[in-house]
């Protein structure tokens, strides 16, 4: 049964059996759930009681001829479209929630190698992985085949992971380094990544304060125009002669035109169009900044935040590995430990550290080798010998310093200071010699000859945006607490906290955070950095937070961002992000520059301000319509202005005999 089991996987799926799991809705293509459909985009922002009242004195004045009256329709009718389109283009960036870059995958098919779209992978399908290649499904390697790879959009681990068979490689993830095959073993909904990504596709607005405020006006409105709206109508009428007198002379119209101007004065039109003319100028001018504004009322939020929560990898560090520095181990390297690290970086299936040793180390020409052994997650070495005599003649090996040093107690002065340049968050290579040829049992775990002399300990660090010091400094001198929140190991995240120019004393590990709501939003409040943290934990850390009354900006480029980016206050995307996580953030940084936030905040308090002076006006003017219109219907005057001369100034023509019980437009 086995031998038929890895025939099958060798053969990879026929024909009938893509059939048969395609029939079973067993494929890859994710199903796609709106988020809000169109209709109850258009409901929400239409059938609202104000949009009701406008468009039913809109069309009553169209339909006794008072079309100069009923201008202030087409401001309703903007306020509407504008509410409509912003849902719109948030429901269809929701939509279009896609994790997965990788567009065709390559698969085994009726013993053949094919190249096929993702969307159409099924269960069992097996897969030809190489570097390069970004996973479309969640998989499990095959054969003896080792890859690197890189699941930080997923987990937020910045270090690349070694993967080998039997090892599970998720949705999303990207091959770095190596070539191996692989079966796939859930796709769809069912992957990690969609999973992930499902919680993200819940429709939400920003919360501003300025459009809060504003609700909060409107209800307080709503509450006094039926009651003016009667004692108006009751004036209008007793000034036309009574309830008779005013049908059978006709002059009902002009009451109907008195009720209607006092209930349009009273509900400040201009100001909710004009507040979203402000968020769009804002976002406008923000665009000429390489920042792109998903929702207007975000414009005002960032000048509002008073806690900045920053993911670590892609955010503050661009994800690349840089060499850091080289470090003795007590005795004088071998020399030739050049050529030897030249040639480690210079391997074509070279992973991520190996390609920084090679950025650092460029070798005038390559010395050939022998023999060589390739890095192996199991052993976690890699080695070369040079012909000896020569310049670098014998054998080199470079891995984990756990595993190139060994036990040896005479080693242990390599093994101290190794050790304790780990325990600063740097990665940590050794380099070691050994005279002549490794014995051939030393791959397969035979040890290392006791002739091995450590030669060198290289530390490795990941590369800081040359603008986070400087933006996070704009931020501290504002007031506002920044919070680092990453899913890295806490030793890593608090050596990038120091080169920032966070003072701390480390890393909390968020494996140990509580669970307790209280006891969590305490540990929020003590802290400053955070490691090894979940995606689920980044968005309770974001919710403790705004349980203590905190407006919270999160930025991250990850798919384990994208939940707490969702329930911040403000999500902030980089340039790098995924595809999901741009679809759920507010701000997206086109160019990837931390140093446009500053920008942000000055355009949002300036629609802050704007807003602010505009309210004054708008808001003055619906409370002295409200007393006026009280204060006529209660002496039973009939109300003193026209619709026409309370929202869009328009040329009423020449003036008319009966026009001096009219004001003068304002």
């Amino acid at each position: 049964m086995p031998h038929r089991h890895h025939q099958a996987e060798e053969a990879g799926l026929s024909s009938a059996g893509v059939a048969e799991r395609t029939a079973r809705g067993e494929t890859n293509s994710v199903p796609v759930a709106t988020s809000r459909s169109l209709w109850e985009i258009v409901r929400a922002n239409v059938l609202t009681l104000f949009n009701g009242i406008v468009a039913g004195s809109f069309i009553l004045l169209f339909i006794l001829g008072q079309w100069r009256d009923a201008l202030f329709g087409f401001s309703a009718l903007g306020n509407a479209l504008i509410g409509i389109v912003q849902e719109y283009r948030a429901k269809k960036s929701l939509d279009r929630l896609a994790i997965l870059q990788a567009a065709r995958s390559r698969v085994i098919r009726d013993g053949v190698p094919q190249l096929i779209p993702a969307e159409e992978l099924v269960t069992d399908d097996v897969l030809l992985l190489s570097a390069g290649d970004q996973v479309s499904a969640d998989l499990r390697l095959l054969d003896n085949g080792f890859i690197e790879a890189d699941e930080s959009l997923l987990t937020g681990e910045s270090e690349p992971v070694p993967k080998s068979a039997g090892a599970d490689l998720l949705s999303g993830s990207l091959i770095l380094a190596g070539s191996a095959r692989a079966v796939v073993t859930k796709v769809g909904a069912g992957t990690f990544a969609a999973r992930l990504a499902a919680e993200a596709k819940r429709f939400s607005l920003v919360t501003s304060e300025i459009r809060t405020g504003l609700d909060k006006v409107l209800k307080v409105i709503t509450w006094l125009l039926l009651p003016t709206a009667v004692l108006v109508a009751n004036a209008q009428v007793q000034e036309a002669g009574g309830w008779a007198g005013a049908v059978s002379s006709g002059r009902w119209v002009s009451a109907v035109v008195g009720v209607v101007a006092s209930l349009i004065a009273m509900i400040p039109l201009g100001l909710v169009l004009l507040t979203s003319v402000a968020f769009a100028v804002g976002g406008l001018r923000l665009s000429r900044h390489m920042v792109l504004v998903q929702e207007l009322a975000a414009v005002e939020v960032l000048a509002r935040v008073d806690v900045l929560c920053l993911d670590k990898t892609g955010t503050l560090s661009t994800g690349a590995i840089a060499f850091d520095a080289l470090h003795h181990t007590g005795t004088p390297p071998h020399d030739g430990w050049k050529d030897a690290l030249a040639w480690f970086g210079s391997r074509p299936e070279t992973s991520t550290t190996a390609a920084a040793i090679g950025a650092a180390f460029h070798g005038d020409g390559l010395l050939a080798e022998s023999s060589s052994v390739p890095f192996d997650s199991t052993r976690k070495w890699s080695s070369v010998t040079f012909p000896s005599p020569g310049r670098a003649g014998g054998s080199w090996v470079l891995g984990a310093p756990s595993a190139v040093l060994g036990p040896a107690a005479r080693l242990g002065e390599a093994h101290r200071k190794a050790g304790t340049l780990a325990a600063t968050g740097l990665r940590t290579l050794a380099l070691a010699h050994v005279p002549g040829s490794l014995p051939p049992n030393t791959a397969e775990g035979g040890g290392f000859p006791d002739t091995l002399e450590p030669a060198l300990l290289l530390t490795f660090r990941e590369d800081i945006r040359k603008d986070a010091a400087a933006t996070l400094d704009y931020f501290r001198g504002q007031g506002v607490t920044l919070k680092i929140i990453s899913g890295d190991d806490p030793r890593t995240v608090a050596v990038l906290a120091r080169n920032v120019g966070m003072v701390g004393t480390g890393a909390c590990d968020a494996r140990s955070l509580p669970t307790d709501p209280a006891l969590l939003e305490q540990a929020m409040e003590d802290n400053e950095v955070f490691g090894s943290v979940t995606p689920a934990q980044k968005r309770d850390m974001v919710q403790a937070l705004q349980r203590r009354g905190h407006t919270v900006a999160m930025t991250g480029d990850g798919v384990n961002d994208v939940l707490a980016l969702k329930e911040a206050d403000l999500g902030i995307a980089m340039d790098t992000a995924s595809p999901a996580t741009k679809a759920v953030a507010r701000l997206v940084l086109l160019d990837g520059r931390f140093d446009r936030l500053p920008a942000v905040v000055a355009e949002g308090r300036r629609a802050i301000s704007n807003v602010g002076r505009v309210s004054v006006v708008f808001l003055s003017k619906a409370v002295y319509i409200t007393a006026i219109s009280l204060v006529f219907a209660l002496l039973l005057w009939p109300f003193p202005f026209l619709p026409r001369q309370l929202s869009i100034r328009v040329t009423a023509g020449p003036w008319q005999p009966g026009a001096s019980a009219r004001a003068t437009p304002c």
